[in-house]
């Protein structure tokens, strides 16, 4: 790799070990039980929309009633989006005259943004107005990575608290993570893009005239404020087809490194504030270390692969050699001012979380490239996750990884001072295999079917890489894709809306009745019996229980997918 590539890893490194603190500490106190910076100024705020929804903020919910709150929500919310990308076209705001989203697609999109997804099956400057962008997505980008805030808090609270029957007020917390968080770092981030040069305004199309004589349409549009939070809410739907590669979503390299650092900011600073509403900093720090292994050593990977590029092309006679006129390696797919490693940083964190911005083809990738980042998203959003989803992924692996030393080495399954039982871990398994169920279902009904087959670009382990990535990167809700898919048909859909569907919910219900299980419990002294859980020991033993338990459930449509096709390029 070149140096100005490390400089940007080291740089982003840095980066997020100086915000991982701060933030994590500011997370904590905006959800704890005590004062929290800023009361002063978001308190009369907080008071005014409890007062308008008739929200009790004293009062706390029992887990069943705080995820029939979370499911009302998120029902209502699929609702009034549906309802925009159906009337678009008649409604303010629409200097393009886009039209109507037809019902599948209009289905499909809803259920995208409201489940942190993010999957576009459509052009975002030629499908959606400014409207239907402002009022339904950017909307839905603060309300579901705020969601995912709320439930990672519950299940904190569910960890650390003894003998309680509750475990917060969803309302509370979805207020205070929009209010206290987003908003304000979404602010000061869409100011320094805009600074940078992304675009904030309300034009549509303007003509350009070129050198050469000819007519370009120019887009614009409301960019800078959606790229914030599309970044720091790990969502990733651009208002442009081309997303992150845009020049006006990502124009410098200054933007490019705080798009990945807005990404990768809020998931890692989860576990500092997990460690401080423990009490116990180690726990906090053992789940980052985890996390943030994942992460680099995909990182690393998919940067190789990418700057090294295909030796069958350079048989063929191609330079992919890296010298002062030319980036090197794989440059398939990829923007000139960004290049391969940079793009393939950019991959590894934005499928190691459920962001799915891109700033390169992820079609193009080379086979070890495209396989890490199908990897990344298999993971289950832990690597490290996106907002809220991440921290409570792992938390569930944390539980599985005490249950499983307990059983090889004769230990007590305790965590946190609460013993792991059985009712604990039946949730546990639920939560781990919904997904890959939904996914490999799903995916094998898509090979069997011809007009499904007929979608992905090319045949082969490529083809059945494009297919399963689609459905991997639903079911987990991260929203990139293999673009040699045309996933804009009735089947696709309506298959990757009910992966979505299942990727979000029925992992938060066994997360929350996790917490509310956990939380009646009292804790247990520990004894010469409890395997200690704040140590590089457990930190190991987690990662290992990760990548075992996904290669386990992946391995096969791994290796007839992106292995066949690098062993074989």
């Amino acid at each position: 790799m070149s140096s100005a590539a490390w400089v940007q890893l080291v740089a982003l490194v840095a980066l997020l070990a100086v915000t991982t603190p701060v933030l994590g500490s500011y997370l904590a106190r905006v959800f704890g039980d005590g004062p929290a910076p800023g009361d002063r100024v978001f308190g009369p705020v907080e008071r005014i929309l409890y007062r308008i929804a008739g929200i009790d903020e004293g009062r706390e919910q029992r887990w069943p009633v705080y995820a029939r709150s979370l499911l009302a929500f998120s029902a209502v919310s699929v609702v009034f989006l549906y309802g925009l990308t159906r009337l678009q076209a008649h409604l303010p705001l629409n200097p393009t005259g886009v039209g109507s989203m037809t019902p599948a697609l209009g289905f499909n999109t809803a259920i995208s943004f409201v489940t942190n997804t993010n999957w576009q099956n459509y052009a975002g400057e030629a499908s959606a107005s400014h409207l239907l962008q402002m009022l339904g997505l950017t909307v839905q980008n603060f309300a579901s990575a705020a969601v995912g805030l709320a439930v990672a808090v519950a299940v904190i609270r569910g960890l650390t608290r003894r003998r309680s029957a509750t475990i917060g007020n969803f309302w509370v917390d979805l207020t205070r993570g929009v209010v206290r968080i987003l908003l304000p770092l979404s602010l000061v981030l869409a100011v320094v893009f805009v600074s940078q040069g992304v675009v904030q305004n309300l034009h549509g199309f303007r003509p350009a005239h070129t050198v050469e004589g000819a007519t370009q349409q120019i887009p614009g549009g409301p960019v800078a404020s959606q790229e914030a939070i599309k970044e720091l809410g790990t969502n990733g739907g651009g208002p442009y087809n081309a997303n992150s590669a845009h020049p006006f979503e990502n124009p410098t390299p200054v933007t490019d490194l705080l798009q990945i650092w807005g990404l990768l900011a809020i998931p890692f600073a989860l576990t500092f504030a997990f460690g401080r509403m423990a009490r116990d900093r180690r726990q906090g720090w053992v789940v980052f270390a985890a996390m943030f292994t994942l992460w680099i050593v995909s990182a690393l990977l998919t940067m190789q692969f990418e700057t090294h590029g295909n030796s069958k092309l350079s048989e063929l006679g191609a330079d992919e050699r890296a010298v002062a006129t030319q980036a090197g390696g794989n440059m398939e797919g990829k923007e000139t001012r960004f290049g391969p490693a940079a793009s393939g940083l950019f991959a590894a964190s934005t499928t190691g979380t459920s962001t799915g911005s891109v700033i390169a083809a992820h079609d193009s990738l080379t086979p070890g490239g495209g396989g890490v980042a199908l990897a990344n998203i298999m993971l289950g959003e832990v690597s490290p996750g996106g907002v809220g989803a991440g921290l409570y992924g792992m938390l569930v692996f944390a539980l599985l990884s005490v249950f499983i030393a307990g059983l090889m080495v004769g230990r007590t399954p305790e965590y946190l001072g609460k013993k792991i039982q059985a009712a604990e871990m039946k949730l546990v398994v639920l939560y781990l295999v919904a997904v890959p169920v939904v996914v490999l279902s799903f995916a094998g009904a898509s090979v069997l079917l011809r007009s499904a087959v007929s979608s992905a670009a090319n045949p082969g382990p490529h083809g059945l890489s494009e297919i399963t990535y689609a459905f991997a990167s639903a079911g987990n809700n991260n929203g990139s894709a293999f673009g040699g898919l045309a996933g804009n048909t009735d089947w696709y859909n309506t298959t990757l809306g009910i992966s979505m569907l299942v990727g979000r919910f029925l992992l938060i219900i066994p997360a929350l009745a996790i917490a509310g299980s956990l939380g009646r419990k009292q804790t247990v002294t520990p004894s010469a019996g409890t395997f200690p859980t704040g140590t590089p020991l457990f930190a190991g033993l987690l990662v290992g229980v990760v990548v075992i338990v996904v290669g386990l459930t992946y391995f096969p449509v791994l290796a007839l997918g992106p292995l066949v096709e690098h062993l074989g390029s």
